[in-house]
Parts: C-alpha cells; sequence; structure tokens
C-alpha cells in the first residue's frame, strides 16, 4: 500500500484527489450546519443568536484569515501549511462534536475555521504547480465539482446524518476523511517551495485581518442591533466604518511594500482575468448563499419536509453539477471560459428564477426537479471556468497569494450574501406574515384575532421562522374547536406569507448572479493552443528548480524561480 503511494507521489491527478478531499470538508462545513439548526436547538437548549454563531464563527474567522494563510503557504510551503490545516479542522471537528453546550460549540467552530484557512488556499496552489496551464482547465473542473458538490450536497447529507443520528454526527463525518488525507499528503503530494526564502509582512497581516474582522462582525451582527448602538459610543456604522479605514490603510500600505514583501502582491491585479474573477467570485457566493438560506427554509418550515427530504429535494442539482463540471473544464481548455462562464451562470439564475415561479405553500419534491436540474447544469458551467480563468497566467511562486486573494473575496461575498438576505428575509416577513395574518383571522372573536396577529408580528421581527408561533397557539380554557382552528390557521398565514416573503427576497441574490453573468462579457479568452504549449514549457522549466525529491527539504539556492514576490 505505502510503494504504491509512493509510486503516485507526484502524480497531478493523485494529488488533486487528495487537495480535493480536504477542500470538500472546509466548503461541507459551510452548508451542513444549516439543515442541523432545529436539531442543535433542542439537543443544546440554545437559542437562536446561538445557533446564528454556530455558522457565523466558522464563515467569519475563514474569510479573515484566509488570505494570510494563502501568503503563508508561498513563505514555508503549500503542502506544510495545507497537513497543518487538516489536522487543526480534523481535531477541531472532533471537538465539535463533543461540546457540551452551544459556547464550547461556538468556540471549537472557530478553531474550525482557523484549519480551514490555513489548507483552503494551498488547494489551489498545489494544483495550479503541479499542473501545466493547457491541463489546468481539466483539472479545476474536478477543483469546481467539488466545491460546488460541498456546498450544494451539505443539506442532503446533513440530512441524512440528522435523521440516521443526531447533531453531532455532521462533525464526526469529518474524521475518517481528515485522518486518510492528513495520512496520504506526505507519500503523494510533492513539497514545493519557493526558491528562495521569504518573510511575512506581518503589519499588513494585521491591517488586513481587523480590517475583515471588523467588517465581518459588522455585517453579521448588524441585523441583530437593528444596525444602530450595540453599547455606548459603540455601533455597527461605526465598526464597519472602522473596517473600512483599516483595509483602506493596508491597500495604502501594501502599495508602498511592492518592492519588499508585500501580502498582497499587485501584481495580481495587472492581470485583467484575474482581477475579473474576483468580483464574480464575490458576487456569485453573494447571490448563491443568498439563494440558498430562504430556500432551505422553505423546504422544511414552510413545507414541513424533513431534514433528509429537504436535503434529498436538493440533490438533483449536485448530481448534474458532479457530471457536467470535469467536461465543462475540459472544454474551457479548448475554447476559453468566456462564454461557458456567461452560459453557465444564466443557467443558475434561470434555475432558481424557475424555483421561485413554481414554489407554493402545496409544492412537492418533484416540482423542484426541472429548475434544479437546470440550476445544476449552470453550476457545473460556473466553477471550473471561474477559477480557471482566474489561475491560468499566475506564476507558480504567487499561487498561493492569488489563491488566498481569490478565496478570501469568495467567503466575504458569503457573509455579504447571508447577513443581506437575512435581513431582507426579516423585513419582507414582517409584512408578509402580518398582512395573511390580518386576512385570514378574520372570522375570529376580536380578542383572539388580536392576540392572533399580534404574535405573527412579533415572531417575524425576532427571526423565528416557524409555523408555530405565539398567535397560533391556543389559550388555556379556549373551546377545542377554537384551538385547531387556530392551529391550520397558523399553518396557512405562515406557508403563504413565507412563500410570498421568499419570492421577494430572492429577487435580490438572483439579480445579483445575472449581474455576474454580465460581468463575463469582459473576460479576455485564453491564449491559443501554440501560445499554450509555449508557456507550458517556459513553466515546465521554472518548475524543475521547485519540485523536491523525495526526502528533500525543497529548498534549491540556487533557483531563481522564488525572487521578487
Amino acid at each position: 500500500m505505502v510503494s504504491c503511494m509512493i509510486r503516485l507521489r507526484g502524480n497531478p491527478w493523485a494529488v488533486l484527489v487528495v487537495v480535493s478531499l480536504g477542500f470538500f470538508m472546509t466548503l461541507l462545513d459551510l452548508t451542513i450546519v444549516n439543515i442541523a439548526i432545529p436539531n442543535i436547538i433542542a439537543r443544546l437548549h440554545a437559542s437562536l443568536d446561538d445557533v446564528l454563531w454556530v455558522l457565523n464563527a466558522y464563515a467569519l474567522v475563514l474569510a479573515v484569515l484566509v488570505i494570510t494563510a494563502g501568503r503563508l503557504g508561498d513563505l514555508i510551503g503549500p503542502r506544510t501549511m495545507f497537513v497543518a490545516g487538516i489536522a487543526v479542522f480534523t481535531a477541531a471537528s472532533a471537538a465539535c462534536g463533543f461540546a457540551p453546550d452551544a459556547a464550547w460549540l461556538i468556540g471549537f467552530r472557530a478553531v474550525q475555521g482557523l484549519g480551514a484557512a490555513m489548507l483552503m488556499p494551498q488547494t489551489l496552489a498545489i494544483v495550479t504547480m503541479v499542473f501545466p496551464p493547457e491541463r489546468r482547465g481539466a483539472a479545476f473542473g474536478v477543483w469546481g465539482a467539488v466545491a460546488g458538490l460541498a456546498t450544494i450536497a451539505g443539506p442532503t447529507l446533513g440530512g441524512l446524518l440528522v435523521t440516521a443520528f443526531d447533531w453531532r454526527w455532521i462533525f464526526f463525518v469529518n474524521l475518517p476523511i481528515g485522518v486518510v488525507v492528513f495520512a496520504v499528503t506526505f507519500f503523494i503530494v510533492p513539497d514545493l517551495r519557493p526558491g528562495r526564502r521569504h518573510r511575512l509582512d506581518f503589519r499588513g497581516v494585521a491591517l488586513a485581518s481587523l480590517g475583515l474582522l471588523a467588517i465581518c462582525y459588522g455585517l453579521v451582527e448588524g441585523q441583530n442591533y437593528d444596525w444602530g448602538t450595540i453599547a455606548s459610543f459603540v455601533s455597527i456604522p461605526l465598526i464597519l466604518a472602522v473596517g473600512v479605514l483599516l483595509i483602506g490603510a493596508f491597500l495604502v500600505d501594501q502599495k508602498r511594500r511592492q518592492d519588499a514583501e508585500p501580502l498582497i502582491p499587485f501584481v495580481l491585479f495587472r492581470n485583467k482575468n484575474f482581477t475579473l474573477m474576483n468580483w464574480v467570485s464575490g458576487t456569485l457566493s453573494i447571490g448563491m448563499l443568498g439563494i440558498f438560506l430562504p430556500l432551505t427554509i422553505y423546504l422544511q418550515d414552510a413545507l414541513g419536509f424533513s431534514a433528509l427530504k429537504a436535503g434529498l429535494t436538493l440533490a438533483p442539482s449536485s448530481v448534474v453539477m458532479i457530471f457536467a463540471a470535469p467536461f465543462l473544464g475540459r472544454l474551457t481548455d479548448k475554447i476559453g471560459g468566456k462564454f461557458i462562464l456567461v452560459s453557465g451562470l444564466s443557467l443558475f439564475a434561470a434555475g432558481m428564477g424557475w424555483v421561485v415561479l413554481v414554489a407554493s405553500p402545496n409544492s412537492k419534491w418533484q416540482d423542484f426537479l426541472p429548475p434544479l436540474i437546470v440550476a445544476g447544469l449552470g453550476m457545473g458551467g460556473t466553477f471550473a471556468p471561474l477559477t480557471t480563468t482566474a489561475m491560468r497566467e499566475v506564476e507558480p511562486r504567487l499561487a498561493g497569494a492569488a489563491s488566498g486573494v481569490l478565496n478570501t473575496t469568495r467567503q466575504v461575498g458569503s457573509v455579504i450574501g447571508t447577513a443581506a438576505v437575512g435581513a431582507l428575509l426579516e423585513n419582507r416577513l414582517v409584512t408578509s406574515l402580518s398582512s395573511q395574518a390580518t386576512i385570514r383571522s378574520a372570522g375570529l372573536p376580536a380578542h383572539v384575532r388580536a392576540t392572533f396577529i399580534h404574535g405573527f408580528q412579533q415572531a417575524a421581527a425576532s427571526g423565528l421562522f416557524s409555523g408555530a408561533t405565539p398567535g397560533s397557539s391556543p389559550q388555556p380554557g379556549e373551546p377545542k374547536a377554537l384551538a385547531a382552528q387556530l392551529q391550520r390557521l397558523g399553518a396557512e398565514v405562515f406557508s403563504h406569507g413565507y412563500v410570498l416573503a421568499m419570492r421577494w427576497t430572492m429577487v435580490m441574490p438572483i439579480a445579483v448572479v445575472v449581474l455576474a453573468a454580465a460581468s463575463c462579457l469582459l473576460v479576455k479568452n485564453t491564449v491559443s493552443g501554440q501560445d499554450r504549449t509555449a508557456e507550458a514549457a517556459v513553466e515546465a522549466g521554472q518548475m524543475a528548480g521547485t519540485i523536491s525529491s523525495p526526502g528533500s527539504s525543497g529548498q534549491n539556492p540556487g533557483s531563481t524561480s522564488g525572487a521578487g514576490s
């Protein structure tokens, strides 16, 4: 077994499998927790704010630290950072599974985010280094399929684990994958390093981390404080303003350090496609997370699907994407990513728009099958071409920095999408639930009707997305017939009100995806086959001194391939 793995050392496709498994775990944990929220609340007696921080602690730490971790991969070697990230992530997953209460779970989720930030940018950097430019499209096709699969399969796998066991198993499932990836990485993934030693830009790390932390925290907590005062003079607008100022100071500082050792080499943004794909990646994340958050709530709370049934309802898009992404990734190598991206993003937006149109209080799972197939095909034409277009012309010595920037825009987009759609959904629910409660309670006694309407208004304002609202609960001593009527009306008000709110809410994220599709019309298509062959030859010469032999440290003092970050 060991000899077989040693023979696979440096094999690009074997390396791709290993890093994709690590990448799969990190993205899976961005979505798998959503489906387990009701179970976590019940088993840990957690509050709504507790559960929101279980979700956001992971995403926030990941968004803040991923760019620094990407640069560290350039400095000390991506394999070293990848293995360290796998170790931290796996250990934190075990700790999350054994967490005794919500506070410990939130803390361990933050550590999990640290591990994910350490390993995530290294996956793109390693793939960029081991595959020549003319073969990266196919490689990123697999990588993109894994990215999309993890994003969409989270609810499906999470629903299965929560139904069969309980919420703790959504974290325990990471353990066997993490142990296997950690063990085989040393045998299969080569130790790729720059030709000379670098220094980390600690001032840049501090400014970028604090700035991103302030912005992400403000976005996550904004709705909770009604976008106003937190305590004394501290407010959400002030925190966001401080974050923006720190990011501005970071950019000025980076501009002055471009001849030294910057955290972000601005040379990356001389490439039009890399710059444009960062914009598309951020907007796509805003749209995708913004779409699936209200949709997941709709399936479970408005339609009454179990966690497993809700996950299986979304599964067709994952299946279609798994088959489409590698093919479309190879096609990107031949014709470029421009029109594949435009088509993929447009199909995804069309498919999700179709979902909104067919969604009703009485929808069946099969009603969503055709639109989700269209959306899955669109996602298959999105992740791989986006990554290939962004990373094709990036020099291997800057792959970690480029991957860190690309992943940062994606994660910040996810935070913005979740915060914006959550706020918009809550706002629309207050209006739609109040309206539906007023209309449907017309036949109730006056005192009961007032309580009924007020209960839905309070539930919507506090973000309680559930049909079991205070207004629909029978009061002691009320006739059984009236109690049954209240329960029936409560379910009707919530299901109809939520559908109305969801439709208006999802206009925003779908429009953002359409904007991303239009932006891809500005993509400069890939170079010709002859130019790619020449580029591959040059890069092969550069890489000859960077891939260390088995057992070596990977340092090559005579190489100049790492000079000049």
